[in-house]
């Protein structure tokens, strides 16, 4: 039996994602300078007729985001978020500073208990989201303001607070519990 022809139990799961853009150059800079992706590939697609551009942050992923030219200059966004995940608040303050130097706008920041955010509008209009896990869970969608610019220490206390005030709250390793029980 092939390879192809064995079933699995095992669900797909997301790798990648592309968007069409106006000008793909600038949006390759945007993206390789905010989350130090790297250009992998690059070409004009024999299916999509457009300009390609295939970019990475990891060894093992040939392409995390493509970039695709096509996207006609007065089309607004269709992306409702683009989300990229840190390990740590600092790295959000990082990804902050690079993102606004290189032109990001409408800069804002999200506690939504179960992930610390930022938010913003990239050089297109796209909105991107950087966000971080915390351990606990609350029922979604929840958004309280972000201040990044406070001590870690504060930030983590006052979401632990507004997680255990929630109604829904549970420990995320509870929630993960759940979820692979329900499956």
């Amino acid at each position: 039996m092939s390879p192809a022809s064995q079933t699995s139990q095992t669900p797909p799961q997301l790798s990648h994602f592309g968007i069409f853009v106006q000008d793909v150059e600038a949006m390759t800079r945007f993206y390789t300078r905010v989350f130090s992706l790297r250009l992998t590939d690059r070409g004009v697609g024999r299916n999509f007729k457009v300009p390609l551009h295939f970019l990475s942050g990891s060894a093992d992923q040939h392409h995390q985001l493509v970039l695709a030219g096509g996207r006609a200059p007065d089309s607004p966004s269709t992306v409702m978020q683009l989300s990229f995940k840190v390990p740590t608040i600092d790295d959000l303050r990082h990804v902050r500073a690079r993102a606004l130097a290189e032109g990001a706008s409408q800069m804002r920041g999200m506690n939504h208990g179960n992930a610390l955010s930022i938010y913003f509008s990239d050089l297109e209009g796209n909105t991107v989201e950087v966000y971080l896990d915390t351990p606990w869970y609350v029922p979604q969608p929840h958004g309280d303001p972000l201040d990044l610019d406070r001590p870690d220490e504060e930030i983590w206390a006052e979401t632990e607070a507004i997680c255990r005030a929630d109604p829904g709250f549970v420990p995320l390793a509870d929630w993960q519990a759940r979820f692979t029980s329900a499956h």
